[in-house]
């Protein structure tokens, strides 16, 4: 019982809410994640594009920077939304993702030894940038997890 009430993760499991019935209702629990409005660049580098995401309040970066070593070797995404609508979603898979922190949130570097795959993550970088400037808002995941919106 002492490792039930440790992890709150087991704790949750083994208490399943009762329907008064006899029958167990199944525990549902909200399944989201605040995700730190931060600001987004992504700029073409040598090999591919880098995303850098900077946050000016020291709560958010801390969060987004957790975030990112968590979810760092996931697979790298960008969606970019207007009015609640999917406009653009690039991922980034045809290269190695690597996340490194700075002092003010982290950067992203997406790059390939491959000069068609090269292409192809710049193009997602002329892409992205183009959306973004025309208004829309970009959230970037991690293995599937929102890790830095703007």
């Amino acid at each position: 019982m002492v490792t039930a009430m440790m992890n709150p993760m087991s704790a949750a499991s083994t208490t399943t809410p009762s329907t008064g019935m006899g029958m167990p209702m199944p525990a549902m629990g909200p399944n989201m994640v605040m995700v730190p409005r931060c600001k987004m660049k992504m700029e073409k580098c040598a090999g591919g594009m880098k995303i850098t995401c900077t946050c000016t309040d020291p709560a958010a970066c801390a969060m987004m920077q957790n975030l990112c070593k968590m979810m760092a070797g996931g697979m790298v995404s960008c969606c970019c939304m207007m009015n609640g609508m999917m406009v653009c979603c690039c991922n980034l898979t045809m290269g190695m993702c690597k996340c490194e922190m700075t002092a003010d949130g982290c950067c992203v570097t997406c790059t390939s030894g491959d000069a068609e795959c090269c292409k192809m993550i710049q193009c997602c970088c002329d892409c992205m940038t183009a959306c973004m400037a025309a208004g829309c808002t970009c959230c970037m995941t991690m293995g599937g997890t929102p890790v830095c919106c703007c």
